[in-house]
């Protein structure tokens, strides 16, 4: 190979570079070479056993030749993208004494570059974010978010916003208090700070009792996005606290089970939409908000969409979180409708009580994290759903630092087994376009490419590529470990590849 040849394919190499697949995260790829006319042949060309057990959910990023990955127990991994050759491996441990929800998966690495240099950042389970050299993997710098001792843990893959990179918390079963951090990527010092529940005197903090802010709940533990045009960031929240019990904390609870938007540069917020005022059901709004560009009634929209927890889908005008359309997905039997003002219309006795009651959707929810797909060639989002129910109870529980504080939980319905499916929305009208039935509650993620497709692997190993247009399964693999994340694409050399973690091991998938 010439070294004009080799220049030229380089210049072709495609990146991907944050957890969303860009700061929208539609996770979208514009590659086309795989395509439903020739995905029968994609096959494995490297597979990397990382030798660790645990459920990794981690979103590989592809730089330059290289693959950078996160994985449970704070574990991560630099490869090489030609042979999935391991470069470099950060295996710190994790103190004892967590007692954090729901296990130490971690989502991810954000990567800033500059003419200075490159560093990535992730959070680990106990709380820290750190800065590490890209070439090396050692730390530059580190810093605590929060106490792990009161029952705060870090998980999702933080989000590089100019110089500033971003994070949330998790922890809202415990009674913490969830926010959003932005910290100086050079320097890690922090810049701002917004808390998602406020002080009884703050904007919203009449929604709770006088002096509860501090055990809330509102959880921000999945990554969010950002809109530069607008310099907005979108970050979902989860549910207050306790989960269940609503009595000891009257009023809709802000700003949990919501979508806030913040100003980029100061983290003050500029607008807010609460799915799920006054949730006792624990359904988290904490789903990546998607952005995407609609047309409405002849009219171009910047739209934020949200497939919820609680059962319906959601299409925001991501400027000032009015509601363009909402509609039911999966079955719902909390609330009718979402009426036009944005508020659901509430369907009575279906609060969680001593005996139990049965409620729809189940605790998992309608949808849950598992990370969606926008594709502006078909117009369609792409998300993993449940259809199911369960008996919903409730306790009096005192909150104790450290202690979980859910006020009790749930109990399956034998006879009513839920079911999954991959579905397909027209976000214009909230309308679903195609349902495909699967064999197991969703687990990954999704991703869609410019060449018709839809890639989504299941808890049994199985990763399918779908028609975008139609649901109809046009190629499987089985890989042999459980997938728990979503697939990315890129091109490396002059060639298109798929590669996602399946179990422990990070496999790369091309054409002949």
């Amino acid at each position: 190979m010439t070294a004009m040849v080799w220049l030229a394919l380089l210049a072709q190499d495609t990146e991907w570079l944050d957890y969303g697949g860009g700061p929208h995260a539609r996770r979208f790829s514009e590659l086309a070479e795989i395509n439903a006319a020739n995905v029968a042949k994609l096959a494995p060309k490297w597979m990397y056993q990382t030798g660790v057990g645990g459920k990794f959910e981690t979103v590989p990023l592809v730089t330059r030749g290289r693959m950078f990955l996160t994985g449970p127990s704070n574990h991560a991994w630099a490869l090489d993208l030609l042979t999935g050759r391991p470069l470099w491996h950060i295996n710190p441990g994790m103190p004892e004494g967590i007692n954090a929800c729901c296990g130490p998966m971690n989502r991810g690495f954000a990567l800033h570059r500059s003419a200075s240099g490159e560093r990535l950042f992730k959070v680990t389970f106990e709380g820290d974010l750190i800065a590490y050299d890209l070439s090396t993997g050692k730390p530059v710098w580190k810093k605590t978010l929060a106490d792990f001792k009161k029952g705060y843990s870090a998980t999702g893959a933080p989000l590089v916003v100019k110089n500033m990179v971003l994070t949330g918390i998790a922890g809202a079963e415990f009674g913490t208090r969830g926010f959003v951090d932005a910290y100086d990527v050079a320097t890690g010092e922090r810049k701002w700070r917004f808390w998602t529940v406020p002080t009884y005197d703050e904007p919203g903090g009449k929604t709770w009792p006088k002096d509860f802010h501090e055990r809330g709940g509102g959880s921000t533990w999945v990554t969010g996005t950002y809109d530069p045009e607008l310099n907005l960031i979108y970050w979902g929240t989860g549910n207050p606290g306790p989960d269940m019990d609503g009595d000891v904390r009257p009023g809709d609870n802000l700003y949990t089970c919501a979508v806030v938007a913040l100003d980029a540069d100061t983290g003050k917020l500029r607008w807010h939409y609460q799915f799920t005022p006054h949730d006792v059901h624990d359904w988290d709004a904490v789903g990546d908000p998607t952005l995407a560009d609609i047309v409405v009634k002849g009219a171009p929209v910047k739209a934020l969409l949200f497939p919820n927890r609680n059962g319906f889908y959601y299409t925001l005008d991501r400027t000032n979180g009015k509601l363009i359309a909402a509609k039911a997905f999966t079955k719902v039997s909390w609330a009718t409708e979402i009426k036009a003002d944005g508020k659901p219309a509430l369907v009575a006795g279906q609060e969680p009580s001593d005996d139990g009651v049965k409620s729809c959707p189940g605790l998992g929810g309608g949808h849950n994290w598992w990370a969606t797909s926008y594709s502006p060639q078909s117009k369609l989002h792409y998300f993993g759903s449940i259809d199911g129910c369960q008996i919903y109870f409730k306790t009096e529980q005192p909150f104790v630092e450290g202690a979980w504080y859910q006020a009790s939980t749930t109990a399956a319905i034998p006879a009513e087994p839920s079911t999954a499916s991959l579905v397909a929305v027209d976000p214009v009208t909230a309308t679903s376009k195609w349902r495909v039935e699967l064999a197991k509650s969703p687990s990954g993620g999704i991703l869609s490419t410019a060449g018709g497709l839809v890639f989504y692997g299941d808890q049994d190993g199985w990763l399918a590529a779908y028609d975008a247009a139609t649901g109809a399964v046009l190629w499987r693999f089985q890989t042999g470990g459980s997938i728990a994340a979503p697939p990315v694409s890129y091109r490396f050399r002059g060639k298109q590849y798929i590669a996602l973690v399946a179990g422990g091991a990070v496999i790369a998938f091309g054409l002949p």
